[in-house]
């Protein structure tokens, strides 16, 4: 049927062949002038086949039509539209109109005022296209007016506005900026023992020595690039060479070995504060132990015990492993980790015995928990399939009340080590070990748990306003009863009424002194000044 239609002349007017518009919306026939063709009763034979609308039939596109014809119909004439007036101000440059009609769809047209903030008016003309330039001045400002609307959008920047205050352009900075006042503390506060000075301090970002007052604006580059990041450098010494062994960590334990050993840190460091009270604790591994690549065994506890409120004790503790044992390293945790518990289920009894200053009931107290830790010990040995004496620790604690009206402090040992009262300046070595001759002998003779089932059980004088009250392992205090720069040196920073700053109780602490080289470990305690 499509060969016969073809041969028989142009069809009717397909949706590709121009159509011509009638003024009432309908369409005529393509081809002849008036609709007519030759073989039309031909292809009026044919209509069924391939129907398309009559002239006299309406047209389902008139109405899109006619909304179309009234869109153009209805639209201003160019000439119609009113200029303008112009600024006051006469451009400085090639002044250029904004498009009379700048729409933005078929029925929208731009707004013609498009505020952009709370003074300022945005420019009539916002369309920049490929040969228009955006005006140069794009800030918008709480007091500035956009620029009229003839308005130069030449590249040299406009004119002062009529009316407008103009300021002068600020500096980067008003004034140079101040220098920081934070001066870093000497790496020592006691003069006199620096054997290694530290890098000399000095305010961070402030002009070194000999230069002049800075004058001008500060130059424009990162806070960081030359300042002076202050250090405490390599601990200090007594003697007037350093011991041997390198003060840093070295070699580590293997994980294949032992690896209880190989996550025990090198080094810790704790701390806490409960009112007039005021804790710092740390922890370091030993040269000789560094050097051989072995763990650290002694261990600390900085722990709060009983119910909330003012019958609740701090537990200060330090284990020192045996250094013969080849387990001591979890024993002193373990050892710290149980006197924790079974100090804290008689808590209550035991802050009684201490706000009466109650010896006996204390001494009986603080035996039943280090018996209940040396038999917990053993038994975590033998769990493991180990030898109980694997696990020989040392185990030294005090007991401190929070309630400030209670002085009395609470002390129970298994084993050596050292408990010191600095007071005034002046130590006590032998608070609680009136056995100690104080010559800093290394004794390797000890009582240690598990083996050990009973304590040293003893309650301390009334602690005074500015004491200071140490409690350490043999790593400490031996060499501080046989070195008097060692003495001198911690009682200038901890007797100076106020606690160091973790990180420099940490540095202090491992104030060398040659032919020691154990583990040390110290909590120390200070008692708020009046």
């Amino acid at each position: 049927m499509g060969n016969d239609m073809n041969a028989a002349g142009p069809s009717r007017t397909s949706p590709r062949e121009p159509a011509t518009r009638e003024p009432d919306g309908g369409r005529a026939r393509a081809g002849r002038p008036d609709g007519g063709r030759p073989d039309e009763g031909r292809a009026e034979a044919r209509q069924p086949d391939l129907r398309w609308p009559d002239a006299r039939e309406p047209d389902p596109l008139d109405a899109t039509w006619q909304s179309v014809d009234q869109f153009f119909t209805d639209q201003p004439e160019p000439d119609a539209v009113t200029a303008p007036e112009p600024s006051a101000t006469p451009p400085t440059g090639p002044t250029r109109q904004s498009p009379p009609d700048a729409s933005y769809g078929p029925t929208r047209q731009s707004p013609p005022d498009a505020s952009y903030g709370p003074t300022r008016q945005a420019p009539p003309d916002t369309s920049y296209g490929p040969d228009r330039q955006a005006p140069p001045d794009t800030s918008y400002g709480p007091t500035r007016q956009a620029p009229p609307p003839e308005a130069s959008y030449d590249t040299t920047p406009p004119g002062p506005l009529p009316g407008l205050a103009q300021q002068p352009p600020r500096p980067r900075f008003e004034k140079s900026p101040p220098s920081s006042s934070y001066e870093p503390a000497p790496a020592s506060p006691m003069p006199g023992f620096a054997r290694q000075a530290p890098s000399p301090p000095h305010a961070c970002g402030s002009p070194g020595p000999g230069s002049g007052p800075a004058t001008g604006p500060a130059p424009e580059q990162p806070a960081a690039r030359g300042m002076t990041v202050p250090t405490l450098g390599a601990p200090f010494h007594s003697g007037p060479k350093p011991p041997l062994y390198a003060p840093e960590p070295l070699e580590l334990p293997s994980v294949r070995q032992d690896p209880t050993a190989a996550l025990t840190p090198d080094m810790v460091v704790d701390g806490a504060g409960y009112g007039a009270l005021t804790v710092r604790a740390a922890s370091v591994r030993g040269d000789s132990h560094r050097y051989q690549g072995e763990p650290r065994q002694d261990s600390l506890a900085v722990v709060r015990l009983g119910a909330p409120g003012a019958d609740g004790l701090l537990l200060l503790a330090v284990a020192d492993g045996v250094g013969s044992a080849a387990r001591s390293h979890i024993g002193s945790q373990e050892a710290c980790r149980l006197a924790a518990i079974e100090l804290d289920s008689l808590s209550a009894e035991l802050s009684e015995a201490l706000r009466s200053g109650d010896q006996p009931r204390f001494t009986v107290l603080a035996d039943t928990a280090v018996g209940r830790v040396a038999t917990l010990l053993a038994h975590r040995a033998r769990e493991h399939g180990d030898d109980p004496a694997a696990y020989a620790t040392t185990l030294r604690a005090l007991l401190v009340p929070l309630d400030p009206r209670v002085r009395t402090r609470g002390f129970l040992a298994v084993g050596d080590g050292g408990t010191a009262l600095l007071r005034d300046g002046s130590w006590n070595l032998s608070l609680t070990d009136p056995e100690h001759d104080g010559d800093g002998m290394i004794d390797t003779r000890t009582a240690a748990l598990p083996h050990g089932h009973r304590a040293r059980a003893r309650l301390l004088a009334p602690a005074l306003p500015g004491d200071v009250l140490v409690l350490c392992t043999d790593g400490l205090s031996t060499p501080l009863a046989g070195d008097a720069g060692m003495r001198d040196f911690l009682g200038s920073g901890w007797g100076r009424g106020t606690a160091p700053a973790p990180a420099d109780f940490l540095w202090q602490l491992q104030y060398r002194v040659k032919s020691y080289d154990d583990d040390r470990t110290a909590v120390v305690l200070w008692e708020a000044a009046p």
